[in-house]
């Protein structure tokens, strides 16, 4: 995963965490929610990982038990070992299936984290995401605006909180990052849409973004 990558990723939790009054924050109070977002997303990969293991547990419970309650072994003599036994593909067995295979999910999801966490500690994705956040808070209104012209008919207010937040987040990208090409800025956006909303989000959010290079005529301001 590359540094900028993780450092959207963690910005996009952070602005979960950011408060109403954000223009009253300082910069030190700016890397404690920095610092709380990137704990918040440990704390929550360990939680799936327990569940994963319990769930994991729970099926392996439940194939012994059918084992040993099986009349195959319920007639067998009492010195004798468990026989093993078919297993039927009923509707409990699939469903048993689907929680492991979510759990595997879930474990990989969790592994992602681990590494997210790990690239948060890199100096360049820390300067990343306050400057992110930073430039955010000091031009709150003219973000917003351009979320608002752009997004006919919707009320910023009314947006999905994390659409919403994926927005500020590339805007600020086009509107005050030079370095960074446009069509990296909205792919970015795009991608964090489809992992962490829906396939409809993110061809909406595609498509304010290409609105704000176009009301902004940043074509052939950035490369």
């Amino acid at each position: 995963m590359k540094a900028r990558r993780a450092a959207r990723e963690l910005a996009l939790l952070a602005f979960s965490q950011l408060s109403k009054d954000i223009e009253t924050l300082k910069d030190k109070e700016l890397e404690e929610i920095v610092v709380l977002s990137v704990r918040t997303l440990v704390n929550n990969a360990e939680n799936e990982l327990k569940k994963t293991l319990s769930a994991l547990f729970d099926t392996r419970e439940f194939i012994e038990n059918y084992e040993i309650d099986h009349q195959e072994n319920i007639k067998r003599p009492v010195e004798a070992p468990v026989l093993p036994v078919p297993i039927p593909l009923t509707s409990d067995m699939v469903g048993r299936i689907d929680t492991v295979i979510d759990a595997i999910d879930k474990t990989f999801s969790a592994t992602e984290i681990v590494e997210l966490s790990s690239l948060a500690n890199q100096e360049e994705v820390k300067e990343y995401i306050i400057r992110l956040v930073k430039i955010y808070v000091e031009n709150k209104k003219e973000v917003d605006d351009q979320i608002s012209k752009c997004a006919k008919g919707w009320n910023i207010e009314r947006l999905v909180r994390i659409d919403r937040d994926i927005l500020r987040i590339a805007i600020v990208e086009l509107l005050y990052f030079a370095d960074i090409p446009l069509s990296v800025s909205i792919d970015e956006a795009v991608e964090l849409a489809k992992k962490y909303s829906t396939e409809e989000s993110s061809s909406f959010i595609n498509g304010i973004l290409r609105q704000v290079v176009e009301e902004n005529k940043l074509y052939g301001q950035k490369s």
